[in-house]
């Protein structure tokens, strides 16, 4: 078993989700509730989680949780978590019943609304006495289960960020036998996420060294696997090496983000079609990656070293060749997004916290050019 502490405590290992009975009674968490959605309720991981636990009859479950999570689910679920006297909780799945069980972490613990705590600025406002979390990842991507932060859609549409220390899960039991037989589609869209998160961190121009080296050792692993993983997925080292580049892109998030997850927030705020966020951050990156050649440094250099390309090579068409290996959609207008909502997914995104860390400076004009490339047609102003 390899332990980790780097921002939150990691149990990392096949097996690892065998320790949550301790993990909680560590914790002081008699009666926690356990966040999922129906995925993973069919997939009959819940089952066997809830197995390990003492009475698993009398556990409180919320697995209503939304592709991408919402105010009103973390109502529902901070309702239920009241109801039963919950004093902590259990988040089981990928990004979605992570960051849900976060919001009810905040809300279960103070006053409302939701909005209040919404940005960056309300950092100071979310207090330790955030109810206690336990992540157990079952996807390879994300890496909410050692990030900070969560991204919820507000009743009025927008999905904003929720940040601080507090919202870390207190424990990361990272089991990557969880992953094993994840669909091919599951698989690619949260590996791309997982290498857009290492690769947007690498690239972002704050000074970061720590996360800056996380980053690229990440986007490198995820680089090497994905395709592996997504072709064969009961390979049990593929999964192990994506697992870990997750995490890693989650570990790095404190160096910032950048174009491709400020297009990205708006776009999953979408109420049709619903989209999933590793697949569009998939499908934005080679067109951020083309608009932020010049304003690197040595940066692409040194990603092209670590994914073994040759010195010339098109580091974006490299990604977009990634994709089609992997099955994912070549672009936003094959996902099913209207070219209507630009107004939108730009206005959101000169909004996002992602924007400020994007390596070249963001206009208008520049994020509706990089939506309307997605998409897959030139952008008239």
């Amino acid at each position: 078993m390899t332990t980790i502490h780097y921002l939150t405590h990691i149990e990392f290992e096949a097996g690892a989700v065998a320790l949550l009975p301790g993990t909680l009674a560590a914790l002081g968490i008699h009666r926690p509730l356990l966040v999922t959605d129906a995925g993973i309720v069919h997939a009959g991981i819940l089952a066997r989680i809830r197995a390990l636990l003492p009475s698993p009859d009398g556990v409180a479950v919320f697995a209503e949780t939304p592709p991408n999570p919402t105010e009103e689910a973390v109502e529902a679920a901070t309702a239920c978590y009241r109801a039963h006297c919950c004093d902590g909780l259990v988040a089981i799945g990928g990004g979605s019943p992570i960051d849900l069980a976060k919001g009810v972490a905040l809300m279960a613990t103070h006053e409302g609304p939701l909005a209040h705590y919404a940005g960056m600025a309300a950092m100071p406002l979310i207090g330790a006495h955030a109810a206690p979390i336990v992540a157990v990842p079952t996807t390879a991507g994300t890496g909410s289960e050692v990030g900070r932060g969560a991204l919820i859609r507000l009743r009025d549409g927008r999905k904003l960020v929720f940040v601080s220390p507090h919202l870390l899960p207190r424990r990361a039991l990272c089991d990557p036998d969880l992953t094993l037989g994840m669909p091919a589609a599951l698989t690619a869209g949260t590996g791309m996420d997982a290498l857009t998160h290492c690769i947007e961190t690498f690239l972002s121009p704050r000074i970061n060294p720590p996360a800056e080296a996380i980053a690229l050792d990440g986007a490198a692993r995820a680089w090497r696997w994905i395709a592996r993983a997504v072709a064969h997925p009961d390979d049990r080292q593929a999964r192990w090496e994506m697992m870990m580049a997750g995490i890693q892109g989650g570990l790095a998030f404190q160096k910032g983000l950048g174009a491709v997850h400020a297009l990205a927030h708006p776009l999953g705020a979408l109420t049709a079609p619903s989209l999933h966020h590793g697949t569009v951050n998939a499908v934005l990156l080679p067109a951020v990656l083309r608009f932020n050649a010049a304003h690197v440094g040595d940066k692409y250099v040194r990603l092209r070293a670590a994914f073994g390309l040759g010195v010339d090579a098109d580091l974006a068409e490299a990604v977009r060749a990634l994709n089609q290996r992997l099955g994912l959609p070549a672009s936003l207008r094959a996902m099913g997004v209207p070219a209507d909502a630009l107004e939108q997914v730009v206005g959101g995104a000169l909004a996002d916290h992602s924007t400020p860390t994007n390596p070249r400076p963001l206009t208008r004009e520049d994020l509706a050019a990089l939506f309307m490339e997605a998409f897959n047609e030139p952008y008239r102003s």
